[in-house]
């Protein structure tokens, strides 16, 4: 009898969480944990999208995590060196730098590099602003992670509108409906990845628009630089026609800073007066409000006046 009471005692019964927790949220356990970190042992992720700018904005979040703490953790992911590599939090984590705090709360996470990317790109794109060159690196980067997970290998290079077809279409369908947005704009979005920095960055600032920001980024390096030079000096954008003809003349091989220039200095209904001078060691000496259409005229009577004040020297010196 005492072997039989012994026998029973050794019984172990499942627990009521054990028995109704699923594998799932057991390996969720397993793999998520809330740390204090030192700030100084967080990395950025590698080539994040996502621009962190010391603004305004920035230092009513300093002030908040100052006064109330900080609401929600970033969360980080543990890398081969020991530390840690930033998935979701690259401002909060600029803005404990900037209020000097040391640790920030973190949620710590197994994840691989593409998991690590779809929760990056999806937890900021629901940000209430995004800048269209976040969104477009985000989707480009959303997009490669999501072909590499379906055993794509031969994604060496950005997807242009012409190359997506087939099984790339359907991934840029896929995202499409992940995201929000039609085909079509996720592939407007990706191209303007092409775009060199100066240009991406007034398609940020809403001084170019969407389509014409495509068109320009078929054109190589150098026609995308005399494009941004010929911006400055017309004080305008290209339309989108202009932009069109601009890949025309580049598909027949003729593009030339020369056929951009005499493209751009067409009258548009964007245009600006511009200064007649190109050189900016005539501009530079024309104080700032004066018209850029009377640009000539100021320089023809400051001319005038310095050959007669000349005039008045020499007839001294006689």
């Amino acid at each position: 009898m005492a072997k039989k009471n012994d026998s029973v005692s050794k019984i172990t019964l499942t627990s009521y969480d054990d028995l109704f927790e699923t594998d799932e949220s057991r390996e969720d356990l397993k793999r998520e944990r809330l740390m204090e970190i030192p700030i100084s042992e967080i990395r950025d992720f590698p080539d994040h999208p996502y621009k962190v700018k010391d603004d305004e904005a920035m230092l009513e979040l300093v002030e908040s995590i100052r006064t109330r703490g900080l609401i929600q953790p970033v969360l980080v992911r543990p890398v081969e060196d020991g530390k840690y590599e930033m998935v979701s939090g690259h401002r909060r984590k600029r803005a404990f730098e900037l209020a000097n705090i040391e640790k920030i709360p973190a949620r710590v996470m197994e994840l691989t590099r593409d998991e690590a990317i779809l929760s990056m790109v999806d937890s900021n794109l629901q940000r209430d602003e995004i800048l269209p060159s976040e969104k477009a690196f985000a989707y480009k980067m959303r997009l490669e992670a999501m072909n590499r997970q379906g055993k794509r290998t031969d994604l060496t290079s950005t997807p242009s509108v012409e190359r997506l077809s087939g099984k790339d279409a359907l991934s840029v369908t896929a995202l499409g409906n992940e995201v929000g947005e039609s085909r079509e704009q996720v592939r407007r979005y990706i191209r303007l990845t092409n775009l060199i920095p100066a240009l991406l960055n007034l398609v940020d600032e809403k001084l170019i628009a969407m389509r014409p920001a495509v068109e320009i980024s078929y054109l190589s390096t150098d026609a995308q630089r005399w494009i941004f030079e010929s911006i400055e000096y017309n004080d305008c954008t290209p339309s989108h026609a202009q932009t069109l003809r601009m890949r025309k003349f580049a598909d027949q091989g003729k593009l030339s800073k020369d056929v951009i220039d005499t493209i751009m200095d067409e009258e548009k209904p964007n245009q600006k007066e511009k200064s007649p001078f190109r050189d900016d060691r005539i501009t530079s000496h024309i104080p700032k409000n004066v018209p850029k259409d009377q640009h000539c005229a100021f320089v023809i009577k400051a001319v005038d006046y310095y050959t007669r004040v000349l005039q008045k020297q020499r007839d001294k010196e006689r």
